[in-house]
Formats: structure tokens, sequence, C-alpha cells
């Protein structure tokens, strides 16, 4: 069963996928885990999804709570390794960015506050999903994640070309 569990583990390392940081706010304290299962789901209503490790602490945390998705920049590997409890070096300094409603961490390339919409059963994970109430992009390269390391995406010639948003969602 373990060989079997490592194939598919090993198989679903060839999808490459963005890093994010789930953080929410829970009896006074932030607390934020290293994600990278995030999906867009829906644009009408904005939903997207994340899915935790039930045996995770910010699993239970999640339920029921206004979370945010912090997007991480390809510069913000530390913080990924801080938030999968995977770093052996020194813990990176963690700024956050603080608002009435919500604390991010800073410097990422986009983020998303989200009121709770509903959860699923996801076998050992819980799925989430989040109704999108606001969205910040600040542009950056991201941070990717695949076959167990983190890279980063090269620009090419047509992206420097490209038209860029103000961080509203409106092409300028």
């Amino acid at each position: 069963m373990k060989q079997a569990i490592r194939g598919l583990r090993d198989c679903l390392a060839q999808f490459a996928t963005g890093v994010t940081v789930v953080t929410v706010r829970h009896e006074g304290a932030v607390h934020g885990a290293t994600v990278n299962a995030f999906a867009s789901i829906s644009l009408d209503p904005p939903l997207v999804m994340v899915s935790l490790d039930r045996r995770s602490r910010l699993c239970a945390r999640l339920a029921g709570a206004a979370f945010e998705i912090n997007i991480l920049s390809t510069w913000q590997q530390g913080i990924a390794r801080h938030f999968a409890g995977a770093g052996t070096d020194p813990a990176p300094e963690i700024r956050w960015d603080v608002f009435p409603h919500s604390v991010r961490l800073a410097g990422c390339a986009a983020y998303l506050s989200c009121a709770p919409w509903a959860s699923y059963d996801g076998g050992d994970h819980v799925i989430y999903l989040g109704q999108v109430r606001n969205f910040e992009i600040r542009g950056g390269p991201p941070l990717v994640f695949h076959r167990g390391g983190f890279h980063e995406l090269r620009r090419t010639a047509t992206e420097a070309l490209a038209p860029t948003t103000d961080g509203t969602g409106i092409l300028r």
C-alpha cells in the first residue's frame, strides 16, 4: 500500500502548481499553512478552493472562518518552507500587512480575501470553498512547485509586451 501511495504521489508531482500560504485569524492570532492545492472554482459567484490535510493545525481553524490566500512570489521560498513546517534554516522574518478585516503576508504576487462558502470531505483532506470578497494583484514572478522542489517561471518576449492590470482586474 505504501508503494502505491508513493507512486501516486510521484505521479501527481509531475503537475506544476503555484504556491500559496493560507492564513486565518483564530483566537486573536494569525495562523497559516503552505498550500499548493488551490484552484479557481467559479467566477460568478467568485469561488476558490483550498484543500488541507485533516491532521494539520490549520484545518480545524479554517472551519467557518474567513481566510486569506497569499500567492507567493519567487523570493518567498523561505516563507513557503516555514509555513510548511519544513524550514531547517532559521525562520525568515515574517512581515504582515494588517487591514481592518484581514491580515496577509507582505510582498506576495497576489492576494484573495475569502468568506467561508462550504466545506467537503476529501478523504484525508478537507476541501474548503471560499467566496472571494476582495483581491489584489501586486505582480512579480510566482513561486512554482514541481517534482518536490521550488522553481520560477521565465518571462517570454510576448509576456514582456503583455498589458498589465492595476490590481483591480482592470486592464490598462
